[in-house]
C-alpha cells in the first residue's frame, strides 16, 4: 500500500488550520471551534454528532463494518479567565491549560463577556514600564504578577462592571498565524489544530478519491483535553484509538518540525506496543519522514479514555511542533507526513 499524494492538499491543511485558529476557543470556551470543524466536516459530506460535554466526532463508514476504530485530536487551546477585578480597574487573571505565562507578556487579546459583549485588551506585567518600575525588567512573570490592560476608560472596579465584565469572563489572547513561504506554520494553539486540520485534509481526501477507510471510523474533535478530561467519554465500541496530538521537539527528542512523531511512551506511561509497531512499520515501507520519541512532560486524551476505562489499544502521532504551549512552530512537510501515515492507518492509501 502506498501513501497518499498529499501535496496537492497543501493550500487546503493551511487554510482549514487558519480557519480552527481564527476561533478562539480556551477549554471550556470551544463553542466556535467546534462550529468551524462540524462546518466543514458537513460540508465534504460526512455525518456528525456531539456529545454532552461538547466532543464533535464525524462518522465515517468503512469497507468492514465488524469493527470501529477512533481517531481523535482536540481543538480546545490555553488561554486565561479573569479571576478578580482589582480596585483600579485591573483584570487579574487565572490560567485555563497551562500557557508559558512569560511569553503572554505584551500579547493583545479580547474578552468575552456572559451578555455575548467582546472588549480588547493587552496582557501585562504588573510592573509594565521601564522608565518608572525599578522591577520591570526582572518582575516574574506569572499569574500573580499579570494582568489585562482593558482598552476602555476605566479607573475603578464599578467601571469595569458596568461594562458587564465579571469574573469567569474568558481572556483569549491573539493566536498570531502566519504561514511563512519557505513552508512553516507558526501560530499559538497549534497544538492541538494543526493535527485537527491534518484529520480534516484526510477526511477531504478520501472524500476526493472516493475511498472508504478499511473498518468504520470514528474522528473526534475532543474539547477539554487541555485541563485533563477531554478523551474520557469515547465511544465504547472502539477497537482501538489514534490520537492526533502535537510532536515534541527538544532536547533528547529526535523529531523535527518537518516530521511526523509517533509518540512511544509520555508521562502517563507507554503506548499500546504492537500499534505503536504497525505505525513504525506502516512509515517505514512507505517511506513516511517519522520519529519515535519519549515525552517526558506530557499527557494525551488517550491517557483520559484509558483511566475512564476504555478498553482498547492506543497510540499516538502528530506533526513535530517547536516550542509547546509558548509561540509555536511546524512546518508543512511535518503536516504531509502526518497526513500520510493517517491514510496508511486507515488502510486507504494509494
Amino acid at each position: 500500500m502506498g501513501k497518499w499524494n498529499v501535496e496537492p492538499y497543501r493550500d487546503t491543511a493551511m487554510e482549514y488550520a487558519k480557519t480552527l485558529l481564527a476561533q478562539d476557543s480556551p477549554s471550556g470556551f470551544t463553542g466556535r471551534a467546534a462550529e468551524a470543524a462540524e462546518a466543514i466536516a458537513r460540508e465534504l459530506g460526512y455525518e456528525t454528532r456531539r456529545s454532552g460535554k461538547g466532543n464533535l466526532t464525524v462518522l465515517v463508514p468503512g469497507e468492514d463494518h465488524s469493527r470501529t476504530v477512533g481517531l481523535c485530536a482536540h481543538v480546545d487551546t490555553l488561554g486565561l479567565m479573569v479571576r478578580s477585578i482589582a480596585a483600579d480597574g485591573k483584570l487579574l487573571i487565572t490560567p485555563v491549560g497551562g500557557p508559558l505565562m512569560p511569553t503572554l507578556d505584551g500579547e493583545y487579546c479580547r474578552i468575552y463577556t456572559r451578555k455575548g459583549k467582546v472588549y480588547t485588551g493587552t496582557v501585562l506585567s504588573l510592573s509594565p514600564a521601564a522608565h518608572v518600575e525599578d522591577d520591570a525588567h526582572t518582575r516574574v512573570r506569572d499569574e500573580k504578577n499579570m494582568y489585562v490592560r482593558l482598552d476602555e476608560i476605566v479607573r475603578s472596579r464599578a467601571d469595569v462592571e458596568a461594562l458587564g465584565i465579571g469574573v469567569g469572563n474568558y481572556v483569549c489572547y491573539d493566536p498570531k498565524t502566519v504561514v511563512t513561504g519557505s513552508g512553516f506554520l507558526k501560530s499559538r494553539f497549534l497544538d492541538d489544530k494543526a493535527s485537527a486540520a491534518c484529520l480534516l485534509t484526510a477526511l477531504k481526501i478520501l472524500k476526493d478519491k472516493g475511498r472508504r477507510p478499511r473498518y468504520d471510523a470514528e474522528v473526534t474533535f475532543t474539547v477539554y483535553e487541555e485541563v485533563g478530561h477531554g478523551g474520557a467519554t469515547f465511544a465504547r465500541n472502539l477497537s482501538e484509538l489514534l490520537a492526533v496530538d502535537m510532536g515534541c521537539i527538544g532536547e533528547e527528542l529526535s523529531c523535527t518540525e518537518e516530521q511526523v512523531s509517533i509518540c512511544v511512551k509520555d508521562s502517563a506511561g507507554p503506548y499500546d506496543y504492537e500499534m505503536v509497531s504497525r505505525l513504525i512499520s506502516l512509515a517505514e515501507e512507505a517511506g513516511v519522514d517519522y520519529a519515535a520519541d519519549v515525552y517526558p512532560h506530557y499527557t494525551s486524551d488517550v491517557a483520559v479514555a484509558w483511566k475512564a476505562g476504555q478498553d482498547a489499544k492506543a497510540a499516538l502521532i502528530g506533526p513535530g511542533v517547536h516550542a509547546s504551549h509558548g509561540m509555536e512552530r511546524t512546518h508543512w512537510l511535518g503536516l504531509k507526513a502526518t497526513i500520510e501515515l493517517i491514510g496508511l492507518y486507515l488502510g486507504c492509501g494509494d
